[in-house]
């Protein structure tokens, strides 16, 4: 009696878990239990090919599970202009994970907020950047400083770890921009921290035991070895307690009598004053934010950076382009402007080529409806998760260019 109720049980259970749970969703790859389809993804790291496979199988709209969770795969550029582009606010709500908010000790930051308290720091920091130069000449002036540190550094001879260098270029342009200085050498042993912290963080978070503690904790946290909760504990406090620093440096610091600021922190801490409200703008929302544009500006521009460098290595017919289109448009030793962007063509389409090829994000950020919906006829429910899967437009087959891409 008992063994028949359990196989009944199992039965209904698998049916539930391989198919009714699914029927009201696009159709996609069958999840497994409790992981869904986190082992394919991880199984081909970085995940490029099975999205590429899933998309040819399902087309451009299917549903893809992490763990219990199901999420809504766009998968073509026309489709993500549709619902993104022309129907933007339907889409402008992010889902944030568990473990990403107890890192964060909370809803913060920008990358994962949504609603009234991600438009009000969204709008905040895109005016704070301007003020300081973002795509104008006071931001190009930073830039070419580090440009020319650079070239210094390539200037000694001998073997020259390329990637180093412009890890600390990029750095030293961000961390400008956040608290006002660069990593000179009396702050090597700073720069040297904050580098080893981020390492540590992008290798934990490749692991697949991690992978599965994330998005499917109720089978991950049986897994042996450290748990998810102790690795962002112990990390946690590490990153914090430098942005903490910096944070209380600037306010003991700080003339709040003047409207001048020099950095981001500053301009934050006297929107803060101005405010009076320390929940909207609260000390924790400065660190996150710091946290958002050091960690996601850097890593994203200095790999960007990376492989555009090692695709041209590994294509001289693309060097001497470049080199013709230099010589023919700068006629000198001085430095590339943003003024000479229209007068060379070759080079932009070269830098696109490379932005194409590296292809950053596997799996895109988490975005959810923020009210139903339907998309290619399906019913979509407010609050479902939905992904523009850019490396699948990134990689499209039907995309015709001139290109070194390494993947074909």
């Amino acid at each position: 009696m008992i063994l028949s109720f359990l196989i009944a049980f199992l039965l209904l259970w698998l049916f539930h878990e391989l198919y009714s749970k699914r029927r009201n969703y696009p159709p996609g790859p069958i999840p497994l239990p409790f992981v869904g389809n986190i082992i394919p993804m991880i199984w081909e790291a970085p995940g490029y090919e099975c999205f590429r496979r899933w998309r040819k199988k399902y087309g451009d709209l299917y549903t893809f599970w992490l763990g219990p969770t199901p999420y809504i795969i766009i998968s073509s550029y026309d489709l993500m202009k549709e619902t993104f582009v022309k129907d933007g606010d339907t889409y402008t709500d992010k889902l944030q994970q568990p473990f990403t908010e107890k890192f964060r000790g909370g809803k913060f930051g920008i990358i994962e907020t949504s609603g009234y308290f991600w438009t009000i720091h969204r709008r905040f920091a895109i005016s704070t950047l301007r003020d300081f130069g973002l795509g104008k000449e006071l931001m190009q002036q930073k830039i070419l400083m580090e440009v020319e540190e650079t070239f210094k550094e390539f200037d000694e001879g001998g073997d020259q770890n390329v990637s180093k260098v412009i890890y600390k270029g990029v750095a030293n342009v961000i961390n400008q921009i956040i608290f006002g200085y660069r990593f000179d050498d009396s702050k090597e042993a700073e720069f040297q921290k904050l580098k080893d912290l981020i390492d540590i963080q992008e290798k934990s978070f490749l692991s697949f035991k991690l992978c599965v503690q994330a998005f499917a904790p109720g089978i991950g946290n049986w897994l042996p070895g450290k748990s998810l909760d102790d690795i962002i504990t112990e990390k946690r406090d590490d990153y914090y307690s430098f942005f903490y620093q910096q944070i209380n440096d600037h306010r003991s610091k700080l003339n709040f009598d003047t409207d001048e600021v020099e950095d981001y922190a500053e301009a934050y801490l006297k929107e803060q004053k101005r405010q009076g409200d320390t929940d909207l703008f609260s000390d924790q929302q400065l660190a996150n934010m710091c946290f958002d544009l050091w960690f996601a500006g850097l890593t994203t521009t200095y790999t960007t950076l990376t492989w555009a460098i090692a695709y041209v290595l590994n294509h001289s017919e693309v060097q001497k382009k470049i080199y013709e289109e230099l010589d023919t448009v700068i006629c000198s030793d001085r430095l590339i402007t943003m003024a000479d962007k229209s007068r060379l063509p070759y080079l932009n389409a070269v830098i696109n080529e490379s932005q194409r090829c590296v292809n950053l994000l596997p799996l895109n950020l988490f975005h959810q409806t923020t009210r139903d919906t339907v998309i290619n006829g399906y019913q979509i429910k407010k609050g479902t998760g939905v992904i523009a899967q850019i490396s699948t437009v990134m990689l499209d087959d039907t995309f015709l260019r001139i290109r070194f891409s390494l993947h074909e």
